[in-house]
């Protein structure tokens, strides 16, 4: 049955059907030429929704999408700018530094390219920044926000690797602050060569001062959910309820700028962004039961193993195929589909599930700003008003800060210490 399914997988996302769709069809296909029954698909989707640290998903979303609907962003670049806006390319590194923080409040580097990118692509266009590097930094340095917790594909890793997500969440801050450094010293290369102008903060440190201690609460939000996870004082599911009664308070009664409004439309994007990722994770079910019940994994892990003579050599070709799938479908469909695969052969190696997942998690993230999909790059481009031909040129010093945070802590597993 497993060929079917691949190539009408294949065929299917090849004339554009959105992903879950095309799962559903390749299972659909190869259950039919089987002679299966068909209500099999009806039973494997449900399955996953009986799941309950899946509702931390939607809840650390609408946590995220109430925190920023404010003045929270406002304060977090001026934090930003205070801090680097006096270097070269000042704004583009401000961006990056937007990321880190944002990453710990949303968990969504879509969130964080679409609200980053409006706020900063128009004025860093008007200092003169090319309208390509401007898009390129904010679509590589969303990515970022895909390690520092809370993130939701590091939850979606955990659910299907079956690892502990406060595991994954500690284990995910070196390699984001890896990244983003990596970053920042690429942005200052690029800005010292095209002589970008400075942004400091006007009104200085008496400005920063204000912004900070008004901004402090929101920033905190990282801390809170990783103590309260770290000390076993609440499942990740309770915590991430426990966000959103957090991000009321702190927009409710610190900040004084929720109103119904507000709730209103950060539930109708919660609502969105977990119906699709859900419709994926439903999708994905069906798929991984196919391949568990012909054994495809197991078989994997003995041909890789048997293949290649050394582990080093099976990390290589893991990443090379993550970078592949990557460019081609979302990085939560990817984790979903690769996952149940890539734990056997991990497995076999005796390769650390921890590490194995944050090296999934940046692999795919690359992703993000790579075509044909591309997400983050295609938002940064459409705020940016350029072509994607110049974003991708100017996307080469952050594919080269990428890869090789990738390699590093693909084979230095000391990095991803948990």
């Amino acid at each position: 049955m497993t060929a079917p399914l691949l190539w009408i997988f294949i065929i299917l996302m090849a004339i554009a059907v959105p992903v879950a769709h095309a799962m559903l069809g390749g299972v659909a296909a190869a259950l039919w030429l089987e002679g299966k029954p068909m209500a099999v698909i009806m039973q494997r989707l449900y399955t996953p929704m009986q799941s309950f640290p899946m509702l931390a998903i939607p809840f650390f979303i609408l946590a995220g999408s109430l925190m920023m609907s404010g003045r929270f962003g406002v304060y977090l670049v001026n934090i930003a700018r205070l801090l680097v806006g006096h270097m070269k390319g000042g704004l583009g590194q401000v961006s990056i530094i937007g990321s880190v923080i944002f990453g710990g409040v949303s968990g969504s580097a879509v969130a964080d390219a679409t609200a980053l990118g409006n706020a900063l692509i128009p004025v860093q266009k008007k200092q003169g920044y090319p309208a390509g590097f401007a898009a390129a930094i904010n679509s590589a340095s969303s990515t970022v926000s895909v390690l520092i917790p809370p993130s939701i594909p590091l939850i979606l890793y955990g659910l299907v690797a079956n690892v502990s997500i406060i595991d994954l969440f500690v284990a995910g801050i070196l390699p984001g602050v890896m990244l983003a450094s990596g970053m920042f010293a690429a942005v200052w290369f690029v800005a010292r060569r095209k002589n970008l102008p400075r942004s400091p903060l006007e009104g200085g440190f008496a400005a920063f001062r204000k912004d900070l201690a008004a901004a402090i609460p929101a920033m905190l939000m990282p801390v809170f959910v990783i103590g309260m996870l770290r000390f076993g004082i609440a499942t990740p599911t309770e915590v991430s309820v426990l966000a959103v009664a957090y991000a009321f308070v702190i927009s409710g009664l610190i900040y004084r700028d929720l109103s119904v409004a507000i709730v209103w439309r950060a539930c109708i994007e919660t609502a969105v962004m977990t119906g699709a990722v859900m419709f994926i994770i439903m999708a994905s079910s069906t798929i991984q039961w196919l391949l568990t019940a012909e054994r495809v994994p197991q078989d994997l892990a003995l041909w890789v193993t048997a293949t290649f003579s050394e582990p080093w050599m099976v990390i290589l070709a893991l990443n090379i195929v993550m970078l592949i799938v990557g460019a081609l479908i979302d990085l939560p469909a990817a984790v979903l589909l690769l996952g149940p695969l890539f734990v056997t052969i991990g497995q076999a190696i005796g390769l650390d599930l921890v590490q194995l997942g944050l090296i999934m998690v940046v692999n795919l993230s690359i992703g993000l700003y790579t075509p044909p999909v591309g997400t983050t790059l295609f938002i940064s481009a459409a705020i940016a008003r350029t072509g994607i031909g110049d974003v991708i040129r100017a996307l080469l010093p952050f594919y080269l800060v990428a890869i090789a945070v990738l390699l590093m802590i693909s084979y230095l597993p000391f990095l991803t210490i948990y």
